[in-house]
């Protein structure tokens, strides 16, 4: 690839994550405390594709003054003076892959990879109170985490709000369920929450839903991995949008 190809490439994917970066698009990548990293880096390489752009315009330039003597013999070249060899017009379509990331956001990962890997549920440090208020507020991790490993104490039989996406497992049980973040996308892995009681009829893989219920002591062990998954006692159910922020970190 020659240089003006280079510069062009730099400069794509440097506006790729400035434009990842100042959107919601960066959180489909990586965590959200990352997006200056991913603003700093987009401008180092837009940095670096006019640097390689303005050294290959004065290159011609410089070769054009310097002196005679420095300039080698016909017949010194192989193919005569002034030639060069030009990398194939192909090396272009590099960009077209860098055109797609500017142009389509990728989705988030969903059901298909929850299913396929092991619950990432992992045994909390500790159990703080619960805020007050009914139904309370807890997120997918916190619930399983008490559920799993508190045996349901420090919920203490109050109802709580949850919320993830639907994953159905091959027998057709669904289960709630968020991924989990370490640093970026291709770490992602899911904790998963099973449901019993009054579930929805019809549910409909990566549907989000927001569930209001129960602890109950009902776990299973995931087929992957042998990690625990407890389940919720739903006493209602509903659909709502995608968050601004699929993942969990």
């Amino acid at each position: 690839m020659n240089r003006q190809a280079q510069a062009v490439v730099l400069f794509l994917v440097g506006g790729a994550m400035l434009r990842a970066g100042l959107t919601d698009l960066h959180l489909r990548y990586v965590k959200a405390g990352l997006r200056p990293l991913v603003l700093v880096a987009g401008a180092v390489l837009i940095v670096a594709a006019v640097a390689t752009a303005w050294y290959e315009l004065r290159r011609p330039r410089t070769a054009e003054n310097r002196p005679a003597e420095e300039h080698p013999a016909d017949g010194d070249c192989h193919g005569g003076p002034g030639h060069t060899h030009r990398e194939p017009r192909v090396s272009w379509l590099l960009v077209l892959p860098l055109c797609a990331l500017v142009l389509v956001a990728p989705p988030a990962l969903g059901s298909y990879s929850a299913m396929r890997t092991g619950t990432a549920l992992q045994k909390p440090w500790g159990f703080p109170a619960l805020p007050d208020g009914a139904p309370v507020r807890l997120d997918v991790v916190d619930y399983a985490g008490r559920a799993a490993y508190d045996h349901g104490r420090s919920l203490g039989g109050r109802q709580v709000t949850v919320t993830g996406f639907v994953a159905l497992d091959r027998s057709g049980t669904p289960h709630l369920t968020r991924m989990v973040l370490n640093c970026c996308a291709a770490d992602a892995q899911p904790v998963k929450i099973g449901l019993s009681g009054k579930v929805p009829p019809v549910l409909q893989p990566d549907a989000w839903l927001e569930v209001t219920g129960t602890y109950t002591g009902k776990r299973t062990r995931d087929p992957v991995n042998g990690g625990i998954i407890p389940y919720l006692e739903v006493s209602g159910a509903r659909p709502v949008p995608a968050p601004r922020d699929p993942y969990q970190n």
